[in-house]
């Protein structure tokens, strides 16, 4: 029998970057990065620094709902 995860979660962290008029991005969207947690650990939403292939830099990524 397999047992359960206990207090890991999966979680969504989404780009929050903001497109400027003059700033040449890579493709239109929402680029989303899926990931597991700790509940017990990390109670707070994360916030890491990952690359965005849409504007093609590091940016801030936002756990979302």
């Amino acid at each position: 029998m397999g047992k359960n995860k206990g207090a890991r979660t999966t979680i969504t962290l989404e780009c929050e970057c903001k497109y400027p008029q003059d700033f040449i991005k890579r493709k239109n969207g929402i680029f989303r990065y899926s990931t597991s947690k700790n509940r017990r650990n990390t109670p707070n939403r994360l916030q890491l620094n990952k690359f965005c292939p849409n504007c093609n830099c590091h940016s801030t990524f936002k756990e979302i709902k």
